[in-house]
């Protein structure tokens, strides 16, 4: 069993969210195989606290406008790896440097990742929108 289109439908959205806060390295896992709380995981770095905190609170309004509300919220107050489990996805925001020592990429590399929408930039690899431009920049100003 793969993950639902509603889990899908949600993962996107957050993605988005964290991408117009900025959020690096976003990826979305199919985690239904493995687990039978969630199907999502989705995971999104911040560089510094107030960035996790403006990236967590960016999800959070935007998953409550598709009818979906937090169950569990953990770590707001630190700043540093929160989770937010909205039942059939749980989000991850860490961090950088959390993220890089916790690797949950890597814990979870058996699960198929969710294809983001190309609008979704923050990616690993940086391909999204903003490094396109940015080449554009520096081959115009050379």
């Amino acid at each position: 069993m793969s993950a639902t289109d509603r889990a899908i439908e949600l993962a996107i959205a957050a993605a988005r969210a964290a991408a117009d806060r900025k959020a690096e390295e976003i990826i979305a896992l199919d985690v239904s195989e493995q687990l039978v709380l969630t199907d999502v995981f989705l995971i999104a770095s911040g560089t510094n606290e107030r960035q996790v905190s403006a990236i967590v609170d960016a999800v959070e309004e935007a998953l409550y406008k598709l009818g979906s509300k937090p169950l569990r919220r953990e770590g707001k107050s630190q700043g540093r790896w929160v989770l937010l489990d909205f039942g059939d996805i749980v989000v991850h925001v860490q961090h950088s440097e959390d993220r890089v020592f916790y690797a949950l990429e890597r814990l979870w590399k058996d699960c198929p990742v969710i294809v983001l929408p190309p609008d979704v930039h923050g990616r690993p690899g940086g391909d999204g929108p903003d490094s396109a431009a940015t080449a554009e920049d520096e081959v115009d100003e050379a």
